[in-house]
């Protein structure tokens, strides 16, 4: 009975939440691997690694897997255009024609500061909640 609850005990694997693993860019049937290399902000530029260390899944599951996710980070960069222009708004910056450059100066940088957050996520929406059958699946985890 020991050596059965120590062998079961070597080959657990820690749950992980779906969301803290999408946070933290995790590989999603696995939710241990990470997906990118780097730092979403950083002086080395993030990559997308082509497959997760972890269950080995091929992250670009045909040619050109990742085009859609252009669609979810312009959906994204609409959310972020609009919020920042009405924020600037509330703040005090009143909608006529000479703040208009004030308007694009604030909306233009906070596209250039969230860019690599949308790179990011955009990939990782299309990964959790875009890919028909890929779930998270526990069982595919490699034990070394």
């Amino acid at each position: 009975m020991n050596d059965l609850t120590s062998q079961k005990s070597k080959y657990t694997v820690p749950h992980v939440s779906q969301w803290s693993a999408f946070i933290h860019a995790k590989c999603p049937r696995c939710r241990l691997g990470s997906t990118f290399t780097g730092a979403m902000y950083g002086f080395k530029v993030q990559k997308m690694k082509e497959v997760c260390d972890v269950c080995a899944l091929k992250f670009e599951r045909e040619p050109g897997y990742f085009y859609v996710s252009m669609f979810v980070s312009y959906a994204m960069n609409v959310a972020e255009i609009i919020s920042l222009g009405v924020a600037a708004y509330v703040l005090g910056l009143d909608i006529i024609y000479e703040n208009l450059w004030y308007f694009v100066a604030i909306i233009f940088s906070g596209v250039l500061l969230f860019s690599p957050l949308n790179y990011r996520y955009s990939r990782m929406v299309l990964l959790y909640w875009l890919s028909p059958g890929l779930h998270y699946d526990p069982s595919r985890i490699k034990n070394n």
